[in-house]
């Protein structure tokens, strides 16, 4: 997985062309956002020793994924500027 930059924004070629549904500009924005998806989809499990682990809840991932995809599709209004 790539790291990015705390301050790095996606370009905004790629923002417009998601907008518009396109799947590889979709999942540049997945990709750009996937370490705080996965942080938001991490959960606490308790082994049978009664110990705490961190994992991270695919099915969460997936469907905050979806979310945002339908944002971006559905919400997300790009404007020329004047």
């Amino acid at each position: 997985m790539m790291k990015t930059s705390k301050n790095k924004l996606l370009p905004y070629p790629v923002i417009l062309v998601a907008t518009r549904g396109d799947e590889e500009a979709m999942q540049k924005v997945f990709r750009h956002y996937a370490g705080y998806i996965r942080t938001l989809a991490t959960r606490p499990f308790y082994d049978e020793n009664g110990n705490r682990h961190f994992v991270v809840d695919e099915t969460i991932c997936r469907e905050l994924e979806n979310q945002l995809a339908k944002v971006i599709i559905e919400k997300f209004r790009v404007t020329p500027d004047e």
